[in-house]
């Protein structure tokens, strides 16, 4: 066998960036990448009657960070929802036991993903302050690549720099705060309102002034827009927007997508548009309360199909026993409110706060299983599936380990009406959902676009991840479904993206029959920007730590270069 040369030969190839839909051929790779050919003594794996796809890149999940390890400490019962594993392949020494479900270890994390065939999982909430510990699981999570979004919308430079209409000056300090905590982009969580939550209130809407910093909820998306823009980053603004959970909230989602019309992008990495909507079902309900919440996923879809410089996340209900946690503060109190589990609460100094409560998604309870519907409706009323992404905003709505279980409702009408009928309510939710008479099957093209092609574009990563391109890393899924004859039962799609038939990740293969066979080699991505020194940005930054504003010296703010051992460093140079 050559030296790091491999032949995927004879499998059904799925590929959005070359649009290859199905066609039998060959993947070849060597030295990690993808190529045209390599040489006749390479490595052949058979792959005939099997679909390929590149390796899956997750836009959205909460894995790993402060928040999560206080979810795992708030939850010890979680453990027991899935038990303490180990296979029999990971008898060797060097893996390690595996335990918890909505809220899974480390190491779990990286082998399930692994095991689903995904390469890339973007960490969706870093608290500055406290970035430290998120790459510290970043870098006890074995196998797939990370990068986190630090998150900015409550923080209290960007609203005091924002308040006075000083962009640049966010800009430079977006810049800074990036390579302190080698982050990826910028994270907006509820703007304003957790801010607010220190105060004991919250901002609904766009027009809430934000007690202390007399700023509003939209003037802080559309400062940070134009900040992320004058910078140019890989990835747009990433928003969780105002008023998430709450009957009737659609309104204020389109008020909040509207800010992004006429904006353009100067970035360099491929995106084509300025902001990101994140878990839209937790932003698409309709009624005045409770007794008349409804699904207003076609509303919503009707605008983000025309409105072309928006991508979005789906946030799927999966019907299972999970554990909410999020940046959105108040909302994590009103959720406790409404189901008295066990709640959890942290306030992160100038930066941000976070909540944590159990919650069980019953199918029998209305609320809920309109839920579901409403998550599944927004993929099939989506014209665009590259500006669609799969996501449970892991473990919120879910956990990411039913992305097998989304992907079989998407594809199966069927499936879709079999979880309906063990509903109690389901006339109810027909009377108050789409999804009924929704006859659209997705395709497994439009599957790869979703959890492939699509986010790795909007992420500014097309040219590495997502895609079978010569160049491109050898990340590369192979999943026991013949493209030329589907199974009619949907069953088999999702057990056939719960456990790849094998898994390779820059060449090695990781996974064999469903199950890990190698740690391989993972990465940490992050940004790095270049730019002229801000000195008012560097004056105010150094007075916040100095004067004692914040609590810890600034020498001990930065993530130190070991966290990030292997790191994939993304450079934006931005001129004066």
């Amino acid at each position: 066998m050559a030296s790091g040369e491999l032949i995927i030969r004879g499998g059904f190839i799925i590929d959005p960036t070359r649009k290859i839909d199905g066609d039998a051929g060959d993947v070849a790779i060597k030295d990690g990448k993808i190529v045209d050919k390599v040489s006749s003594s390479a490595k052949v794996i058979d792959a005939k009657g099997k679909v390929v796809m590149a390796g899956g890149v997750d836009v959205h999940s909460h894995v790993a960070g402060p928040k999560v390890n206080a979810g795992r400490l708030l939850r010890p019962e979680d453990k027991l929802l899935s038990g303490f594993c180990r296979s029999a392949m990971a008898q060797k020494n060097g893996y390690r036991m595996e335990s918890g479900f909505s809220i899974p270890s480390v190491f779990k994390t990286g082998y399930d993903y692994a095991r689903m065939g995904y390469t890339f999982v973007m960490e969706a909430a870093m608290p500055p302050l406290l970035a430290p510990h998120v790459h510290e699981e970043i870098h006890d999570t074995p196998i797939i690549d990370e990068a986190a979004l630090p998150v900015f919308g409550n923080n209290w430079f960007v609203m005091e720099y924002l308040k006075n209409g000083e962009v640049e000056n966010t800009a430079a300090y977006i810049a800074w705060l990036l390579g302190q905590t080698k982050g990826y982009g910028v994270k907006v969580v509820n703007p304003g309102g957790t801010a607010a939550w220190a105060w004991g209130l919250n901002c609904l809407n766009l027009t809430d002034h934000v007690p202390f910093f007399e700023i509003t909820p939209g003037e802080i998306i559309k400062g940070l827009m134009e900040a992320n823009e004058y910078l140019g980053l890989p990835h747009s603004i990433h928003v969780h927007q105002n008023n998430l959970g709450n009957p009737g909230n659609y309104p204020d989602t389109i008020e909040s997508l509207k800010i992004a019309e006429g904006v353009k992008t100067k970035n360099k990495f491929g995106r084509e548009q300025v902001l990101h909507s994140t878990h839209l079902q937790f932003h698409s309900y309709g009624g005045d309360g409770w007794g008349t919440f409804c699904s207003k996923a076609k509303e919503v879809m009707d605008y983000v199909n025309k409105q072309k410089n928006i991508t979005i996340d789906l946030g799927c209900v999966t019907l299972d026993e999970t554990t909410t946690m999020t940046a959105d503060g108040p909302f994590e109190h009103h959720l406790h409110g409404l189901n008295h589990l066990k709640w959890t609460n942290v306030d992160v100094e100038l930066e941000t706060a976070a909540g944590i409560v159990p919650y069980i998604y019953n199918k029998d309870v209305l609320p809920n299983a309109i839920q579901w519907a409403t998550g599944l409706e927004l993929a099939l009323f989506a014209k665009d599936m590259n500006r669609t992404f799969l996501t449970t905003d892991h473990p919120n709505a879910g956990p990411f380990t039913r992305y097998p279980r989304v992907i079989k409702w998407l594809m199966s009408k069927k499936a879709r009406e079999a979880t309906l009928a063990t509903m109690k309510n389901s006339d109810k939710v027909v009377n108050a959902t789409y999804i009924h008479g929704v006859d659209r099957e997705l395709t497994l093209f439009e599957i790869a676009q979703m959890t492939r092609s699509g986010p790795a574009k909007c992420l500014g990563l097309g040219n590495t991840y997502g895609g079978l391109a010569p160049g491109m890393n050898g990340d590369v899924g192979i999943f026991d479904l013949n493209f030329k004859n589907m199974p009619s039962d949907a069953e088999k799609i999702e057990t056939a993206f719960q456990r790849a038939a094998y898994f390779i990740k820059n060449g090695e293969v990781i996974v064999k029959d469903g199950e890990v066979v190698s740690h391989g080699h993972k990465k940490t991505v992050w940004v790095k920007v270049n730019m002229p020194e801000n000195p008012q940005v560097t004056r105010d930054v150094s007075q916040a730590f100095h004067k004692g504003t914040y609590t810890v010296q600034l020498e001990n703010y930065a993530v130190k270069d070991y966290l990030a051992p292997h790191p994939y460093v993304i450079n934006v140079d931005v001129e004066a």
